[in-house]
């Protein structure tokens, strides 16, 4: 078994003076030997971040130090080769980039589902399922009836979230919307924008396709194939085990 733990992890939250947090966690997590991303900005923490099984709790409990983090969503799993080159603790003026101001996750967000109660969700006839991510995230795998936006940056979300709302208008429809996407961040934050459009029946997999693919058993599973992961792993499948896929670095 593997001795190295992945944790990704989000946090939506107001952050005050996101620099002055940039040094401190940097040489916090540098000492417990761990690689990976964090991103600071004004709207929270965002990042995936890889160590030794011993070290990753402490790693876990300087993140949830930051302000307003004690309930930091994470996601734990392991690699069989440290996914990560090096340590980055960035600033950002957004955690996941979207470039519009009216999605301001910090004060309005489509509500939560567990990953227990998704599939009754998603299987209701008068919910409209969601894809968030990129299309060649969603070539490898995504769940039963998602609509593939056919994005190729999370930029484009709101374009095409308003032109597909012009057709449902069209056609008389105001069906509950249910989006998701690999670790739960993007989805709510397009939530977000689609609360702040005037939706109301708005829906989002807490925890992303990750924490279902952790907790629901593959037999009552309706995901399909594998989920794309920004790592060296590429892929992983149903108990977060890696999955079949390389990645051609031509």
């Amino acid at each position: 078994m593997s001795d190295c733990r992945v944790i990704a992890f989000y946090k939506f939250v107001a952050l005050a003076d996101p620099a002055a947090l940039q040094q401190p966690l940097r040489e916090g997590l540098e000492a417990l030997g761990v690689k990976g991303t964090v991103l600071l900005a004004r709207e929270g923490v965002n990042g995936t971040i890889a160590g030794p099984d011993q070290n990753m709790g402490a790693a876990l409990a300087l993140l949830k130090d930051l302000p307003g983090c004690a309930d930091l969503d994470s996601k734990a799993s392991t690699a069989r080769d440290m996914p990560f080159l090096r340590l980055k603790v960035r600033l950002k003026q957004e955690i996941v980039t979207m470039g519009v101001p009216e999605a301001d996750p910090t004060c309005l967000v489509g509500d939560y589902v567990t990953p227990e109660a998704w599939n009754d969700l998603i299987r209701d006839p008068d919910t409209v399922i969601i894809d968030t991510r990129n299309q060649y995230e969603i070539a490898l795998g995504t769940f039963q009836g998602a609509i593939d936006p056919e994005t190729e940056s999370f930029r484009a979300s709101p374009a095409w979230f308003a032109a597909f709302r012009v057709r449902l208008e069209a056609e008389g429809r105001t069906p509950r919307i249910a989006m998701f996407c690999t670790g739960g961040i993007r989805c709510e934050k397009a939530t977000s924008y689609v609360r702040a459009a005037g939706l109301d029946q708005v829906y989002h997999l807490q925890g992303g396709i990750l924490k279902y693919l952790e907790t629901v058993p593959e037999a009552d599973s309706l995901w399909q194939g594998e989920c794309f992961v920004f790592d060296e792993r590429v892929s992983v499948g149903h108990g977060l085990k890696q999955g079949g896929y390389e990645l051609c670095h031509a």
